[in-house]
């Protein structure tokens, strides 16, 4: 039986009675005090005993370590070199990261369970590698393909400006990111590391920096997704006279002389690419701007039917 306390001889508990009153494992106490962080004194027979100080004491590095502090930081803590609000703050900023982090492998988790029972072994692994980067490695990733792309060019050409439109990545996942968002950051990864995608960027990049500008070769894009989008999905011959119709309501390009056509065929066959469209959508998804409908097939229409026209 317990002898009741006083100031002379207060209550002092062993190491496993202070476990059975504290939910602590022995073993892990024993650590503790061995790291100087709960202190204990020794019984005549040489065992280990707490006083009061040494319950509060391990209630409060048990709450630091639960939080997820390192045993340095509940040292600083306990020794008052850091303060609880500093430590706790920094804490929130780890924590912050990593529910990120689990946010972005849950979404990751989502999109597999989607792609059914035998997802590609590649995919997987890179959508898991993707979803981890930091918001800095995303961008740096961006980065060096744009980089690449618009080396060289001139900066005060009229589309040099698309070269900073092309860096738009967010400058984090979401915190809760749709298994669509993952799915977007993992195509766009793809996309920005094939040879064959960064080659045609680079093409496009150059010839928008050197190439003269015509004034009959822009064509209204508004005009062409009216008129040719609906030609183009219903699946209107370019060579048709009922190409030659839809043409004819586009702004500019019935006048066009033989060889304007072809320079106007020319503009458009460099400059649309269903894969750079593709890249501007990937990053709408990441920005969640508003969805537009694909318009490079129309402006392909355009250019077939001012060829069938040479």
């Amino acid at each position: 039986m317990t002898a009741t306390p006083t100031h002379d001889h207060p209550v002092l508990l062993t190491i496993g009675e202070l476990a059975r009153r504290t939910g602590v494992p022995v073993r892990t106490i024993r650590f503790w005090s061995d790291e100087d962080l709960v202190p204990s004194d020794r019984s005549a027979s040489g065992h280990r005993v707490y006083d009061a100080a040494a319950v509060a004491r391990l209630d409060l590095v048990r709450t630091l370590r639960e939080l997820g502090l390192g045993l340095t930081e509940v040292r600083a803590v306990l020794s008052r070199r850091r303060g609880v609000g500093e430590v706790a703050s920094a804490h929130v900023r780890a924590l912050d990261g990593r529910i990120r982090e689990l946010k972005a492998q849950r979404a990751v988790c989502a999109l597999l369970a989607r792609t059914g029972d035998h997802p590609d072994e590649r995919s997987v692994t890179l959508m898991n590698d993707l979803a981890r980067l930091s918001a800095g490695e995303r961008q740096a990733l961006i980065d060096e393909f744009v980089t690449e792309a618009f080396a060289g060019t001139d900066p005060d050409a009229p589309g040099a400006g698309i070269a900073e439109a092309m860096r738009s990545l967010p400058t984090e996942l979401p915190d809760d990111p749709s298994p669509e968002q993952v799915g977007a950051w993992v195509e766009l990864a793809e996309l920005v590391r094939d040879p064959g995608f960064r080659a045609r960027c680079r093409e496009m990049a150059v010839a928008g920096s050197t190439e003269p500008v015509h004034h009959e070769r822009q064509l209204d894009p508004a005009e062409v997704a009216e008129h040719a989008g609906p030609a183009e999905a219903a699946g209107v011959d370019p060579a048709s006279a009922e190409a030659a119709a839809v043409l004819a309501r586009i702004s500019g390009v019935a006048d066009l002389d033989a060889a304007a056509r072809v320079r106007a065929a020319e503009t458009i066959e460099l400059f649309a690419d269903r894969r750079v469209e593709r890249y501007w959508t990937l990053l709408g998804v990441l920005n969640s701007w508003p969805r537009r409908e694909p318009a490079i097939p129309a402006f392909e229409w355009v250019a077939a039917a001012l060829r069938a026209r040479e």
